[in-house]
């Protein structure tokens, strides 16, 4: 290998030194003009997105772990229904059971579908375990306490929307949606990590740990992306962009991706909206968030083929449009 003396590293040097001496004079000056209350508003949504996602994503990543080293592919397959109907609302009360957020859902079904767990079943919890559990349903009854038609047309919205796409990757697609490296797991390197590392306690741990790190980039750059549009963009202009009927739902719902809020926390959000945007339009904002939204986008792509999550998009998208359309002109 060539060594690297001064006289090839001079090319480099000699720009870097000349960028540095040049911050050093033009960022104090442009610090001063840069809003802190900004900087200050940006650093608290960001921490508190971060703060408020991260617990989730740690029980994702150990529900991952224990279901990694302890359920074994015939034991998941005795409890899986085999009847794709009983299945798909099998997988709808699954978040009964299992109350994680959304942040946690991806580690967790990912292990699922490795240990065997059918496609549409999987794509099901993904989306109905977030909203179907008692812990978003008492936090929309909380936010919602004078309007609770809203509440139960959020669980049912999402009840049909879970379903409807459980029978249409049922009936379309065939083949396996994890990427490659993904997919190709040896169920053999738990026994072999419980020998080399001291243990299956240690080895739970060591595994979520390689969970959180894989998915905690994702999370980071979304919880930055939100925290920015969150910190810089006034709430006034984004109310006046959604006033028009039809294009209120499509603010709504892409508010609700942009915002990337937990399942739990996203209704006392929405009712700061109800007198200036229709029931609907604030159904569309709480049955998309929690199935789609930035940060989780990111964490499919990561585990997920990218044409499998852009389909998927789509028909959450479509659904979620087309159904809370429907029911906030009939019930809300």
């Amino acid at each position: 290998m060539k060594k690297l003396t001064s006289t090839s590293l001079l090319p480099i040097l000699v720009p870097v030194s000349f960028a540095i001496a040049c911050m050093t004079v033009v960022l104090p000056s442009a610090a001063k003009q840069i809003n802190t209350d900004y900087i200050h508003v940006f650093r608290t949504s960001f921490l508190g997105i971060l703060l408020e996602a991260l617990p989730f994503v740690l029980v994702g990543a150990i529900l991952s772990s224990l279901l990694h080293l302890y359920v074994s592919e015939e034991k998941l397959g005795k409890w899986i229904p085999k009847n794709p109907v009983i299945g798909i609302l099998f997988a709808c009360l699954l978040g009964l059971i299992f109350p994680v957020c959304e942040c946690g859902m991806i580690p967790l079904v990912r292990r699922l579908i490795q240990k065997g767990m059918p496609l549409y079943i999987a794509i099901v919890f993904i989306l109905s375990g977030p909203i179907l559990n008692p812990v978003v349903y008492a936090a929309t009854y909380m936010a919602f306490r004078l309007y609770p038609e809203m509440v139960y047309a959020r669980m049912g919205l999402a009840f049909f929307v879970s379903a409807s796409i459980g029978s249409m990757i049922y009936l379309t697609w065939r083949s396996n949606p994890l990427k490659l490296s993904l997919s190709r797991v040896d169920n053999t390197s738990a026994h072999t990590a419980e020998h080399r590392n001291g243990g299956r306690w240690n080895s739970i741990f060591v595994h979520a740990a390689d969970e959180v790190f894989e998915m905690g980039k994702y999370l980071i750059i979304g919880c930055l992306l939100t925290a920015g549009i969150q910190s810089f963009v006034a709430r006034e202009s984004l109310t006046a962009i959604g006033a028009g009927s039809v294009s209120s739902y499509v603010f709504m719902m892409s508010f609700a991706f942009v915002l990337s809020l937990c399942s739990t926390s996203d209704a006392f959000v929405a009712s700061t909206f109800l007198h200036s945007f229709s029931g609907g339009s604030l159904l569309a904002f709480l049955v998309l968030g929690p199935m789609l939204d930035f940060k989780n986008m990111l964490m499919l792509l990561s585990v997920f083929k990218t044409k499998f999550v852009f389909y998927l998009a789509f028909l959450i998208c479509a659904l979620v449009f087309i159904g809370s359309v429907l029911t906030g002109g009939i019930f809300l």
